[in-house]
């Protein structure tokens, strides 16, 4: 099997849908028709990744994301049937790495869910720490530090963080960012770049006292701590 993946989603057409899809795509699938059993069933059996409703009953899906960013990194896929910018942002914001509006194609699903779980593989390059003047980066653990406290990051803020760290002093277009950390096929909008780079940005410089990315203006951004030789 390819990895568990829990779908948390009170409409049982679109969940039947989602688990046949991902199923035929050879995930384990286990489901939640509500927030509350679905952050337990989450701690119970943790998935590989998270398919999250914004919609549901009770608890909402936002408040899962929030309670779940408490104690997990898993990636997190929000479906909305809300067609508004801010729901979607709101999402990214509060700590899920990818969205998809409904209606959608099950096969896009499918391939958001892979394309998602490849990044842990993609990005394994070296075993040792890459170290600069004021942070440092395990890319194997996906962790960074600010001396010697990790810093709390989302998996997509640290797919971020390292796409810049690698191209220190050089920089990045918003589309070369997408492209990097969210895959070549990658539907979404200039915007989510946005919003995750500050997001790091912030934790960077809460962490720091400096700020460490720059925002090149009508180009993209930049990296901008020196190595610490």
């Amino acid at each position: 099997m390819k990895g568990k993946i829990l779908v948390v989603e009170d409409e049982s057409s679109i969940l039947t849908i989602i688990r046949t899809y991902l199923t035929n795509a050879g995930f384990t699938v286990i489901s939640s028709d509500n927030g509350l059993d679905a952050l337990a069933l989450a701690k119970q059996s943790p998935p590989d990744l998270i398919v999250l409703d914004l919609n549901l009953p009770g608890m909402d899906g936002l408040d899962v994301a929030v309670r779940l960013r408490e104690w997990s990194d898993v990636y997190i896929l929000m479906l909305t049937a809300r067609g508004e910018e801010v729901d979607r942002i709101t999402g990214l914001q509060l700590g899920a790495d990818d969205y998809l509006t409904k209606p959608f194609s099950p096969r896009e699903l499918v391939a958001r869910v892979e394309a998602l779980l490849r990044r842990r593989r993609a990005t394994s390059f070296r075993s040792h720490l890459t170290r600069f003047q004021n942070i440092a980066i395990d890319p194997d653990g996906h962790v960074a530090y600010a001396g010697d406290k990790a810093l709390d990051m989302t998996a997509t803020e640290f797919q971020v963080l390292w796409a810049l760290v690698r191209h220190a002093g050089r920089v990045l277009t918003r589309d070369q960012l997408m492209t990097q950390v969210w895959g070549a096929n990658y539907y979404g909008t200039e915007r989510v770049v946005d919003v995750y780079v500050g997001q790091v940005r912030r934790k960077l410089q809460e962490a720091t006292g400096k700020v460490l990315i720059e925002t090149v203006r009508g180009v993209g951004y930049k990296f901008v701590d020196d190595p610490d030789r």
